[in-house]
C-alpha cells in the first residue's frame, strides 16, 4: 500500500539526494494513526544547525478506512507493518508499506540449522584447499 509521509524541508532534500535507510524501520499504529519508526534520513549537509533528527518518528498519511483495516490486521492476526521502499512520486515523498507475518519458532530453528550446516561445509572445503597451491 502506498502512503504519504509528513516531512520537514531538510528531510525531503535528503530523500531527493538518496540518503535514506529503511533497514531497521517499521510502522506502528498508535491512536488511530500510523507512524514510521527507526527510518534513518541523514541530515542535509547544506542545512543549518536546526536540521532534523535522523531517526525521529514520522507520521504516515492514509485514508481512515485504510488505517483501520491495517491496524485491525496487526492487532488480530499477528502481522507486522514494514516499509518496503521510500520514493519520490511527482513532488511528494511516498512510502510503500506491506503486511508481513513473522517466522514461527520452528521456522527459525530450521533456518539456524541450515545456516550452521552450510558454515560447516564451507569450513571443510576451505580446510581441504589450504594445503593446495
Amino acid at each position: 500500500m502506498e502512503a504519504g509521509i509528513v516531512l520537514t524541508g531538510t528531510e525531503i532534500k535528503s530523500i531527493r539526494a538518496g540518503r535514506v535507510s529503511l533497514a531497521d524501520a517499521y510502522v506502528k499504529p498508535e491512536a488511530g494513526e500510523l507512524w514510521l519508526l527507526n527510518a534513518h534520513i541523514a541530515r542535509y549537509d547544506a542545512g543549518s544547525y536546526m536540521s532534523h533528527q535522523p531517526t525521529r518518528p514520522r507520521k504516515l498519511l492514509l485514508h481512515r478506512k485504510q488505517i483501520a483495516s491495517l491496524t485491525g490486521k496487526v492487532q488480530e492476526r499477528g502481522f507486522t507493518l514494514l516499509p518496503l521502499r521510500l520514493y519520490i512520486k511527482g513532488s511528494l515523498a511516498k512510502v510503500e508499506v506491506a503486511l508481513a507475518r513473522g517466522k514461527k519458532l520452528y521456522d527459525k530453528r530450521q533456518a539456524i540449522a541450515r545456516r550452521e550446516t552450510e558454515r560447516e561445509i564451507d569450513r571443510a572445503i576451505k580446510g581441504r584447499n589450504v594445503g593446495r597451491r
